[in-house]
Formats: structure tokens, sequence, C-alpha cells
């Protein structure tokens, strides 16, 4: 094992926007079963510490190759390019509009005669920009158009963002 490698290398997957989902949560578990520190007691404290060192990277890159918007800015990071200074890219001002109106809409959800109707209708709307922009970004990454794709994985972190404040929104009405 090499911590070195990148998260796919580590788990034995290509360097790939569109991963299979299932085959990620196998090579892993068989991972866990390898690495997992128990296996590792009586052995000295170096390489205890070393199989703890590996599970903690196996887990921190199976939560970030299952996250499509983590993933992303990932790949992206081994392309030296960093996604997460938010002005590093310009976005397009008619997306910043359209971000303006889709919060203004949820902050007005909860005016709304049946508040729970008009957050799902929100919440749809905002996992169809998520998907395309998904599908653009595994489009861009191919291709290779990787400043195309940074702007995309920006036009993500907004969406995400919004789509996280929904949920909150929701749990809140839920209770």
């Amino acid at each position: 094992m090499d911590i070195r490698k990148n998260y796919f290398e580590f788990i034995g997957l290509p360097v790939a926007y569109q991963l299979d989902l299932i085959r990620l949560s196998d090579q892993a578990r068989e991972l866990q079963k390898t690495l997992h520190p128990d296996r590792f007691a009586h052995l000295s404290d170096q390489e205890q510490r070393r199989a703890v060192q590996y599970m903690a990277y196996l887990n921190e890159g199976v939560s970030t190759l299952k996250s499509p918007l983590r993933r992303a800015q990932y790949l992206l990071s081994l392309a030296d390019i960093d996604t997460h200074n938010e002005s590093s890219t310009p976005i397009d001002p008619m997306f910043l509009m359209q971000q303006m109106e889709l919060r203004e809409q949820l902050e007005s959800v909860m005016d709304a005669n049946d508040p729970l109707a008009e957050l799902e209708a929100l919440s749809e709307a905002v996992e169809d920009q998520l998907k395309l922009l998904r599908q653009s970004f595994a489009q861009q990454y191919e291709a290779p158009d990787l400043d195309t794709a940074t702007v995309t994985v920006r036009k993500m972190q907004f969406i995400e963002k919004l789509a996280t404040e929904i949920e909150r929104l929701e749990d809140q009405l839920d209770d």
C-alpha cells in the first residue's frame, strides 16, 4: 500500500469522473478487510500507526469519490487546479442571477400556502440542475476541457450549497 497514490489508484479504480459506485464500495470493503488496524495489533507501534494511516486515507478517499462534487474537485486537483478558492474562477452573471432567483424562492417558501410542496418543487429543480452540471463536467473532463470543467465545478458548488439549504429547511418543516 502506498498513500502517495491518488485515491483512485489506492482503491484500484480508473481515474475518471464516471464511477461504478458499487465497485467503489466493493473495493473499499476488500481493502478495509486487509488494512483494518486490528489485523496489525500484534505488530510494532510503527506498523500499527501505518495501518491507522492507511485506513484514514481509505476512508477519506471513499468519502471523496462517493460525492460527485468532491470527486470533480479532486480530479481537478490532480491536474493542479484549485476549485476551493472562490475568486479563482469567474462565474457567468446569468448563472448568478438565476442563483439569486432560486434563493429568493427558497426564502419565500415559508410564506406559501403549501410550503412543503413549494420546497419539493424547488428541490426537484435544483436536482435537475445538478444532474445537468454533473453530465457537463463528465464530458468536459473527458474532452479534456479543464477550464470549462473548472467553471462547471464552481456552478456545482453553488447548487450543492442551495441543495443543502433546501434539505435543512425540509428538516425544519418536518419537525
